[in-house]
């Protein structure tokens, strides 16, 4: 008789570590699905950049030409600006500068940006490391003398 008692304790140790050991599993593959889900959701952070590892920070530079298109898109608004290069051929410019919430949060709105297309403008900023054309906008100065400044900072060293 006690064989009888010893085999039912141990059925009921191979239930309950069966029971546990699914319990454990369920637990790993819930993390692994949480984890995973961390990642992706975290991905777009990782993903954002400081403008410093793009641009020369330091260093401040004028571009005046004509705005082209108004890119009102996350990451970052983007304005195109054909301008004369040095030697008077046209150049492309891309100018990149904060999100499209900064700019709502602070009152400002594509149209401020836009009304300007086809016009002469000034872009103050910060010329991309790789030396193209391409640039941190801080600073847009429209035709009509008005301006909106996106940061402070030091006045551009040169113009272009």
């Amino acid at each position: 008789m006690p064989r009888t008692g010893v085999r039912r304790t141990s059925a009921l140790m191979i239930n309950f570590w069966t029971h546990f050991e699914g319990r454990i599993a369920l637990r790993k593959t819930s993390g692994r699905c949480l984890l995973l889900a961390l990642v992706v959701a975290v991905g777009p952070v990782w993903a954002h950049h400081s403008p410093s590892a793009e641009f020369e920070m330091g260093k401040k530079v004028a571009v005046t030409g004509t705005l082209t298109k108004v890119d009102w898109v996350n990451p970052h608004i983007v304005v195109l600006i054909d301008a004369k290069g040095a030697d008077g051929a046209v150049e492309n410019w891309k100018m990149e500068s904060n999100p499209p919430a900064w700019f709502r949060r602070v009152g400002v709105n594509r149209n401020d940006l836009a009304k300007a297309l086809g016009q002469t403008v000034t872009v103050e900023g910060n010329r991309a490391k790789n030396g193209s054309l391409y640039m941190y906008m801080n600073k847009i100065t429209f035709a009509d003398g008005s301006s909106l400044e996106l940061v402070n900072g030091q006045p551009p060293e040169g113009s272009q």
